[in-house]
């Protein structure tokens, strides 16, 4: 089936606005510098599907990551906000966390009632993306933080054809890109910080940067395109 993802491919390298769908000003700001696809952290909690990086301490509902902590009383994105705010062009890259398997049933209920031409659901907890498989206009990326998780598609590849991966960059050479484009339809990668960075995994053949510098790369890649990874 054809999707804007599709076209999107076709056009050559692209870049992925790292977790600017977890902020409604960050995603119009992405949107307005033209990026295509646009990254956002699902997490559930109290039976609601929120949108953040930010992590609880389980039920508590204390808002951390790092060195960052965040009150209670943060007001909290919901998928529902996201899905009706982004605009049908901007193909959003939903990223599942944690383990609760209602977490799945809820965002494949939410891209039901409000369906989309082309969304990416990604974890790196797999399973969660099982439900996702048959939905119309969904493309499935397995996440990869670690060479464990690398072996493990190897694996998952040798049983069932996948649509895309997504790798941490220190996980990353040629070689393995050609083995992962071998695996799978698509190659991301995050996080690209700098314009060595972007001209090393082009040259490489990765299809999608993922970045929090998208107002910077998002133009330069339109128009230098492939010249970057030649250059480097």
């Amino acid at each position: 089936m054809s999707s804007s993802l599709d076209a999107v491919r076709a056009g050559g390298p692209f870049v992925v606005a790292h977790r600017a769908g977890n902020d409604l000003r960050v995603l119009r700001r992405a949107q307005n510098a033209q990026v295509a696809v646009v990254e956002a952290d699902l997490h559930l909690f109290a039976k609601r599907i929120e949108v953040r990086h930010l992590k609880t301490l389980g039920p508590i509902p204390l808002l951390w990551d790092k060195w960052t902590v965040a009150s209670p009383r943060t007001p909290r994105l919901l998928l529902d906000d996201l899905l009706q705010v982004a605009e049908p062009s901007t193909i959003l890259m939903l990223d599942l966390k944690g383990r609760d398997p209602r977490l799945s049933t809820g965002v494949a209920a939410a891209l039901h009632d409000r369906p989309r031409k082309s969304t990416v659901c990604c974890s790196q907890n797999w399973v969660l993306l099982e439900e996702m498989r048959n939905l119309d206009g969904v493309h499935v990326v397995h996440s990869i933080g670690n060479r464990r998780q690398l072996h493990a598609l190897r694996r998952q590849a040798a049983t069932r054809p996948l649509d895309g991966v997504s790798i941490h960059l220190r996980l990353l050479g040629p070689r393995r890109v050609r083995e992962l484009r071998r695996l799978a339809g698509l190659v991301m990668s995050w996080p690209v910080r700098t314009l060595a960075e972007v001209r090393r995994l082009l040259s490489w053949g990765v299809d999608g940067l993922i970045t929090e510098h998208f107002e910077v790369l998002a133009p330069l890649l339109r128009r230098t395109g492939a010249q970057l990874g030649e250059a480097g």
